[in-house]
C-alpha cells in the first residue's frame, strides 16, 4: 500500500471516528434534553391560571378539598395587578364587602381600601392558607394532549385533568388603531399606564371613555389644574353615594348584596335580560356622579372616532386641541393563548356559568357577569369559585355529582372576543 493511500485511509478513519463520536454526543444530548424536558413536565389534578382574587378564591376551596393543584400568575408578586394601577385609586366597595372567603379584610367595615392595601391583603391571604402560587409564570398556550390539558409557559410544561382560567376580561389594553395618528407632541397613554399627574404635560386632557375609570381620572386631572374633557356615551350612575351614611348602611348592601348578587343572575329572567346590556355598556358610575363632573367644569363630549390634523376627532365633527389623551377605552380579554375550540365563529367565549361544556374539565372564574352582576367583584367571585370547585370535585370523584350546580339558563355567550 503506497504512503498516499495509507494517508487517505487514515484520514477517512479519522473522519469516521469523529462522525461516530459526534453522533454519540448528539444522542447523549438528545437523551439529556429528553430527560430535562420530562423533569420540567409536571402533573397536577388542577391548574389554576391567574393569581388574583379569582384564582386565590379557587385555590382556597381546592385546598379545603385536598386537591393537588398549582396557581400560575404572570406577576412576580401576588397583588401586583392592583399595585400597578394609578396611585390614587381606592376600591369602590367598603372593606366589609372586600373580604375573600375565610379571611376578613383588616380594616374598619366602612373604610374604602387603597389599591395597595388590597394588593397586600391578597398577598397575606395566599400566605395564610399556604396557596401554591408561582409568580412570573406567564402562560403562553393552553391545549389538549389526549385527554389531559397542557399548559405551556416559557420555562415549564404542566399537565392536568382540569384547568380553571381565573382571570378577568381586562387583560390587554384596548386602544383604537387611529391613536398612532395623533400628533407626536400629544402625550397619550392607556389608563393602565397612568399612575399620576406627573406623567402629563401642561394643557388640556381628553379622557376617552366615560366609565368609572374615566370619571375618576377626569376628576383627578381637573383638580390638578388641567382643562378636562370626557368623551363617550353615558353609562348611567348609581343614584347614591356609597360613602354616605345611607349608602354605607342601606343602599350599598341592597344594591351590591341583593340586586347585583342575587337578583341579576343567569338564573333569573331579569338577570338574563340585563346581562347583554350590562356587558356592552359597562358598570354604572359608582363614586363620581354626573353633577360632580359638572361642578368640576369637566366637559362631556361625544366619543372619539378618529384623528384630524393630529388632533382627536369627535363623533360630532369637532377636533379637540388637547395636550394629553388618556385612553379609558377598556380592555380585550387576551385569551388568544387558549388553543381549544371554545369560541364561537365570531370569537365569543361560550360557557355555562363558567363551565365550558364542550371541553369537560375547563372552567372560568372572574369574568364580567359570569354568573351574576357581582361575578367580577370581590364579594361575588368567592361564590363562583365555590361553585366551580364543587364541579371539579364531582369530576374527580371527591364529591357527589349532585353538588354540581345546575342552571336553568341557556349556555352563555360571554361577549369576550379573541384579540
Amino acid at each position: 500500500m503506497t504512503s498516499s493511500k495509507q494517508s487517505m485511509n487514515l484520514e477517512a478513519a479519522a473522519r469516521l471516528i469523529e462522525e461516530g463520536a459526534a453522533s454519540m454526543e448528539l444522542a447523549r444530548l438528545e437523551r439529556l434534553g429528553s430527560n430535562t424536558a420530562a423533569a420540567q413536565r409536571e402533573s397536577f389534578d388542577v391548574i389554576v391560571i391567574g393569581g388574583g382574587q379569582a384564582g386565590l378564591s379557587v385555590g382556597y376551596h381546592l385546598r379545603r378539598a385536598g386537591v393537588r393543584f398549582v396557581i400560575l400568575d404572570a406577576n412576580e408578586r401576588i397583588g401586583d395587578t392592583w399595585r400597578k394601577r394609578w396611585d390614587s385609586l381606592r376600591l369602590f366597595t367598603p372593606a366589609k364587602l372586600d373580604s375573600l372567603v375565610g379571611m376578613r379584610f383588616p380594616a374598619p367595615r366602612n373604610y374604602f381600601p387603597t389599591k395597595d392595601e388590597m394588593a397586600d391583603y391578597l398577598e397575606a391571604y395566599a400566605a395564610r392558607f399556604r396557596l401554591p402560587v408561582r409568580g412570573g409564570a406567564r402562560v403562553e398556550r393552553l391545549f389538549k394532549r389526549g385527554t389531559r390539558f397542557v399548559v405551556q409557559s416559557s420555562a415549564v410544561e404542566l399537565e392536568a385533568e382540569q384547568v380553571v382560567v381565573a382571570m378577568a376580561n381586562y387583560q390587554r389594553a384596548r386602544v383604537p388603531a387611529f391613536a398612532h395618528a395623533l400628533s407626536a407632541e400629544t402625550v397619550q397613554m392607556h389608563s393602565n399606564e397612568y399612575r399620576n399627574l406627573a406623567q402629563l404635560q401642561p394643557g388640556g386632557v381628553l379622557i376617552a371613555g366615560a366609565g368609572n375609570s374615566g370619571a375618576e381620572l377626569a376628576m383627578e386631572t381637573s383638580r390638578g389644574g388641567h382643562p378636562t374633557w370626557v368623551a363617550g356615551r353615558d353609562t348611567g350612575h348609581i343614584p347614591f353615594r356609597p360613602e354616605s351614611f345611607l349608602g354605607r348602611n342601606l343602599l350599598a348592601p341592597l344594591v351590591l348584596r341583593f340586586v347585583f348578587h342575587r337578583l341579576l343572575t343567569v338564573r333569573t329572567p331579569l338577570g338574563r335580560k340585563a346581562r347583554p346590556k350590562m356587558i356592552a355598556r359597562g358598570t354604572p358610575l359608582i363614586r363620581v356622579k354626573p353633577k360632580d363632573l359638572d361642578a368640576a367644569a369637566i366637559q362631556r363630549v361625544p366619543r372619539v372616532v378618529g384623528v384630524r390634523n393630529g388632533q382627536p376627532l369627535l363623533e360630532d365633527g369637532r377636533a379637540l386641541d388637547v395636550a394629553n389623551v388618556i385612553w379609558c377605552s377598556g380592555f380585550r380579554p387576551g385569551f388568544d393563548w387558549i388553543d381549544l375550540p371554545v369560541f364561537s365563529e365570531d370569537g365569543e367565549l361560550l360557557h355555562h356559568g363558567g363551565i365550558v361544556e364542550s371541553q369537560p374539565g375547563l372552567y372560568f372564574v372572574g369574568l364580567n357577569f359570569l354568573y351574576a352582576m357581582s361575578s367580577s367583584m370581590i364579594h361575588g367571585v368567592s361564590r363562583d369559585a365555590a361553585r366551580i370547585v364543587k364541579a371539579i370535585e364531582a369530576r374527580l370523584g371527591l364529591a357527589a355529582s349532585s353538588h354540581l350546580a345546575t342552571f336553568s339558563a341557556k349556555p352563555c355567550r360571554s361577549n369576550l372576543r379573541i384579540s
